[in-house]
């Protein structure tokens, strides 16, 4: 089976960043038929449309913009593999993805380590739920991401990297919480659905058959706890968290059992790690 050079893909990588064969041409500095010439043969040569046309430009097909996920995977490769013979040093992007909760109280010291050992590597950090961020893995937006228990990540390899404790967190007016029923009727706060700390909440309330009366859906810590202090509701966070919060001092914490309180921090990534993410893992 013939591959698929790395110019053909720069020249469709140009065409699509372009969004056309004209701009395409003069950014490489080829004559125009050539660059319709080759894009032409690489649909050919993968059997299905890369492009298609709007107005006066063209966009990516789907089968395009899977095509270029991987085609600007292939050029980091690349010139990371280029630039470590020519230094012995990683160099390039490292694309992590995180939990809002590991970013703001675990990944600060390591990343400054990092950094410090590799500045060659700029490092893009990206937050988001678990089930948002091994979709994004899988689908090589994020080299890797720090992602919480429970997840399914099939065909991605994965290392326990935290220990984390679970704490429930009410207003301080709240009695103690010793069991699942003592929240009944009132409002879960939580992440959006692909969380992995709301489904633990949700699995512990739900074998004691307690519904919250509903849920309000923050995208940061900060304005959670903000939220439970003031009285609205429930929330499930990791204590390492609270530390680092001030507003951590206006509500009330509440044990849960250990298999909702004991969670495990992983990183995932998908097939062989580049170098930069190697000497992160060394870290870790």
């Amino acid at each position: 089976m013939r591959s698929i050079d790395l110019d053909s893909l720069e020249i469709f990588r140009a065409v699509a960043q372009e969004g056309g064969v004209i701009r395409a041409a003069q950014k490489l500095n080829r004559v125009q038929s050539n660059v319709t010439t080759r894009v032409k043969q690489l649909e050919q040569r993968l059997g299905c449309p890369l492009f298609r046309r709007q107005g006066r430009g063209l966009v990516l097909s789907p089968e395009g913009e899977r095509l270029l996920a991987y085609a600007q995977r292939l050029f980091r490769l690349a010139d990371e593999a280029e630039s470590e013979l020519r230094s012995g040093k990683p160099t390039g992007v490292l694309r992590l993805g995180s939990l809002e909760s590991t970013a703001g109280s675990r990944l600060a010291p390591i990343l400054s380590r990092f950094h410090s050992l590799y500045p060659d590597v700029v490092v893009e950090l990206a937050t988001g739920t678990t089930g948002a961020l091994v979709h994004r893995v899988s689908n090589y937006e994020l080299d890797a991401a720090f992602i919480s228990q429970p997840f399914t990540a099939p065909g991605l390899n994965a290392m326990k990297v935290f220990e984390e404790e679970l704490v429930c967190i009410t207003a301080r007016s709240v009695p103690p919480v010793t069991r699942a029923t003592d929240l009944a009727g009132m409002t879960l706060i939580a992440f959006a659905d692909g969380c992995s700390y709301r489904k633990r909440m949700q699995d512990w309330l739900g074998a004691s058959q307690v519904m919250p009366a509903r849920t309000l859906e923050f995208s940061s810590y900060q304005a959670m706890v903000a939220c439970v202090a003031a009285g609205t509701g429930f929330a499930l966070v990791p204590k390492s968290l609270l530390a680092t919060l001030k507003s951590s001092q206006e509500v009330r914490q509440h044990e849960v059992p250990a298999k909702v309180r004991r969670n495990v921090t992983h990183l995932v990534w998908h097939g062989v790690a580049p170098t930069a993410l190697t000497k992160l893992q060394e870290l870790l």
